[in-house]
C-alpha cells in the first residue's frame, strides 16, 4: 500500500484547481479566468486498492500586498512542509525564466515533478522547447505534459505521482474526497460565481461566509453573507434595484443543488466590512487561518 501528501504548486491561473478536479474527477475546487482564484488549501482525496493521494490545491504563488495575501502564503507553505510529492504546474505559455526562479526558491525536500499545462495550446516545437528547459533543473525528478481542462495525460501523471509515493497505510476513510466541511463549498461556490458574474476589483474585494446551514425535510436553507470593503462594492453587487444580486442567487443556487444533490433555498445579504483583507481579526473569522 502507498499513501501520501501531493502539494500543487503554481503561479496564479496554471490550472492548479482545474487540475486537481481533473485528478478527482469531481468539480472540488472553484475556477475562474481571474487569476487568484483560489484563496484555501483544499484537499482532495484519491483512494484505490493499493494506494491513497491526498492532493493539496493551492494559492497560486504572489508577492502578497494584503494581509489576506500573507495568508494565502502561508497555505502554501503549509501544503509544502508536509508533502510527499511535489507537482510543479507550469503554463506552457508561462515566462520559464520566471517560472523556474519561483520553484528554485521553494527549496524542495521532496521529489518534483514537473508537469507542464495546456498542451494542447500550443505547437510540438514549443512543447520541446519547454521540456529541455525544465528536464535539466535540479528540482525535476520527471517532467509531464498534460492538459488539464481536456484531462490529456492526467492517468499518467497519477501513474507517474502514485510511483512516488511511500508506502504506508491510508489516512482517510475509504469513501472520503476531502478533509473540508459542506459550509466551506457552499460558500465556495457563492464565490466562483461573483468572480464570473462581476468585474474587475469586485472579486477580489469580497469573501463569503456561511452564516445559516439547515437540512429540513424537502429542502436545506443556506443563508450567506458577502462581504465587501466599500458601500459603492456593495452597490455594484446588488446591482439596479437588486437584479445582479438575483442573479448571483439563482446561478449559485443551481451549482450548490449539483454539489448537495437536494433542494436549496439560497439567501444572501450584502455586508459593508472596510479594510477586511488587512485585517486579522476579520480574516480569521472568515477562515483564512
Amino acid at each position: 500500500m502507498k499513501s501520501g501528501f501531493v502539494s500543487i504548486i503554481g503561479r496564479p491561473n496554471a490550472g492548479k484547481s482545474t487540475l486537481l478536479n481533473a485528478l478527482l474527477g469531481e468539480k472540488l475546487a472553484i475556477v475562474s479566468p481571474k487569476v487568484q482564484t483560489t484563496r484555501h488549501r483544499i484537499k482532495g482525496i484519491i483512494t484505490e486498492n493499493d494506494y491513497q493521494v491526498i492532493f493539496s490545491d493551492t494559492p497560486g504563488i504572489i508577492e502578497p500586498k494584503y494581509k489576506l495575501h500573507e495568508k494565502m502564503m502561508y497555505a502554501v507553505r503549509q501544503a509544502l512542509e508536509d508533502t510527499d510529492v511535489a507537482v510543479l504546474l507550469v503554463d506552457v505559455n508561462d515566462n520559464l525564466e520566471e517560472v523556474h526562479a519561483i520553484f528554485s526558491n521553494l527549496r524542495l525536500k521532496a521529489p518534483a515533478l514537473v508537469v507542464v499545462n495546456k498542451l494542447d495550446t500550443v505547437k510540438e516545437e514549443k512543447k520541446q522547447a519547454v521540456f529541455s528547459f525544465f528536464k535539466v533543473q535540479s528540482y525535476c525528478k520527471e517532467i509531464i505534459g498534460i492538459s488539464a481542462l481536456k484531462g490529456l495525460q492526467v492517468k499518467e501523471l497519477l501513474q507517474a505521482i502514485v510511483r512516488l509515493l511511500p508506502e504506508g497505510m491510508p489516512f482517510f476513510d475509504k469513501d472520503e474526497m476531502t478533509d473540508l466541511p459542506t459550509r466551506f463549498f457552499v460558500a465556495e461556490i457563492i464565490r466562483e460565481k461573483v468572480f464570473h458574474l462581476y468585474q474587475d476589483e469586485i472579486p477580489y474585494h469580497t469573501t463569503v461566509i456561511v452564516t445559516e446551514f439547515k437540512e429540513k425535510t424537502t429542502l436545506v436553507k443556506i443563508v450567506a453573507d458577502i462581504i465587501v470593503q466599500r458601500e459603492t462594492q456593495k452597490a455594484i453587487l446588488l446591482g439596479e434595484k437588486g437584479k445582479m444580486i438575483r442573479q448571483l442567487g439563482t446561478d449559485a443556487r443551481k451549482d450548490i443543488e449539483l454539489f448537495l444533490a437536494q433542494k436549496v433555498f439560497l439567501e444572501l445579504f450584502v455586508k459593508v466590512r472596510p479594510k477586511w483583507r488587512d485585517n486579522d481579526f476579520m480574516l480569521k473569522e472568515y477562515g483564512y487561518h
